[in-house]
């Protein structure tokens, strides 16, 4: 007999887990369902509610909710909606930014400041808001991140001194050591091999933590800066004590930027929504995707193919959570743009040449393509009808906004998550 699941997620990132620990609150047996790793690892680790609209900051996204197009997905939920949903992710996460509906001002690797909602509390000292004096310090293994160049873009926009310094990494690590193998490193405070400080000159040398070695490293550098920002590599399982550390051996604020992939801001924050998830008894299933479903009128099984053979996972209510273009849950090809699992219908002009503008940073309607959904979050399809009365949609697979140009891409996966859970919970109950 098949086991049937209240409801079913398909989608393992950021909106997936909002809606499947949306839905096990509310009392029902949830089925999340994962191709891949969650994208929360190659994120920044930020949660952007509205950063802009068109080219102007926004200060304070709750202000401009009701000045977007009606088919913007914070227009199915409301002020309400975006509202709960940062209160799910207060409730499980440790950031900071729930004291005000003001966007934060976070300085980027590439030497810009980004507008956020909610940011982790190793970025905290870091913001641009503060005034104190900046030493930026990167590393000369981790080639993304250019301190002395973010420094100069950053000094063009903020209210305080900035420089920045590259140095080597203590110890003998691979001049192409991953960010996590430093990371592990400072986590563990391996001992590291560096030149005793005599006044012999016999060049010997001694062991000592890495941490320890790092602080002295800085020391020279440090003139009269009040605060240091690093790339975000200190630590995975223990980013506290290697930020206190520091900042005990050098005498300075310590915070982190955010980085690309690998992000272990993003990957901390997937470790805590994965907590959550299991302490609220949502089962997850992992490493296989979703290629079809089974429906009369409604949908009654999704099938996820497993080393050739087609596995069903049945229930009565159904999210999707696929993301967009990048992520493969909107797929496009010469014939048109479309849905793969469900063929739900994709809004789009018939003309390719009306997909994109000329310039690369111009307002492309392609950014915008996804699903079109009526108040219960369900996509609708051609004729403004429920594609599938026990479907509901949530996130990037949304049309309506482009969360790239926006920085809004957290928000509605944050929102819609957890409004589209609690309606397929209450439909289970009814």
């Amino acid at each position: 007999m098949a086991i049937e699941d209240d409801v079913v997620v398909i989608g393992g990132g950021l909106a997936g887990m909002a809606t499947a620990l949306s839905a096990a609150r509310e009392g029902s047996q949830v089925r999340l369902l994962s191709h891949k790793e969650s994208t929360l690892r190659f994120a920044s680790g930020l949660i952007d509610v509205l950063g802009y609209v068109g080219d102007e900051i926004v200060s304070n996204p709750f202000e401009t909710i009701s000045e977007l197009p009606d088919d913007h997905p914070y227009r199915n939920v409301g002020e309400d909606g975006v509202r709960d949903g940062l209160s799910l992710f207060d409730s499980i996460t440790d950031y900071v930014g729930g004291h005000t509906d003001r966007n934060a001002l976070v300085p980027t690797f590439g030497g810009n400041v980004k507008p956020t909602a909610r940011y982790p509390k190793h970025t905290a000292p870091g913001l641009a808001s503060d005034a104190r004096d900046t030493l930026l310090v990167g590393f000369e293994t981790v080639v993304d991140f250019d301190a002395p160049l973010a420094a100069a873009h950053l000094a063009e926009t903020v209210p305080f001194d900035v420089r920045g310094v590259t140095l080597s990494f203590p110890g003998e690590f691979r001049t192409d050591a991953r960010i996590t193998r430093l990371a592990h490193a400072l986590d563990e405070n391996e001992r590291v091999e560096r030149e005793r400080d005599d006044r012999t000159g016999s060049g010997v040398t001694e062991s000592v933590p890495v941490r320890i070695a790092l602080a002295e490293r800085i020391k020279p550098h440090l003139r009269d800066a009040e605060r240091i920002g690093f790339p975000a590599i200190l630590g995975e399982e223990h980013p506290d004590e290697v930020r206190k550390t520091l900042e005990r051996k050098l005498g300075a604020a310590v915070f982190e930027i955010p980085m690309g992939p690998p992000s272990l801001p993003g990957m901390r924050l997937e470790s805590q929504f994965e907590h959550a998830l299991r302490g609220a008894g949502v089962r997850t299933t992992s490493g296989n995707p979703v290629v079809d479903f089974e429906a009369d009128d409604d949908i009654s099984a999704v099938i996820v193919e497993r080393n050739g053979a087609r596995v069903p996972f049945h229930g009565e209510q159904f999210v999707l959570a696929t993301g967009g273009l990048v992520g493969k849950g909107i797929d496009s090809d010469r014939s048109g743009v479309r849905e793969p699992i469900f063929d739900c219908y994709v809004p789009a002009p018939e003309n390719r040449y009306d997909w994109f503008e000329d310039g690369a940073f111009d307002d492309h309607s392609f950014a915008r393509f996804g699903l079109h959904l009526d108040d219960e979050l369900r996509p609708l399809d051609s004729t403004d009808s429920p594609e599938f009365r026990n479907l509901r949609a949530v996130g990037g697979v949304l049309g309506g906004y482009d969360f790239s140009a926006e920085k809004s891409g957290s928000g509605v996966s944050l929102a819609t998550g957890v409004i589209a859970g609690r309606n397929a919970s209450d439909e289970v109950n009814l």
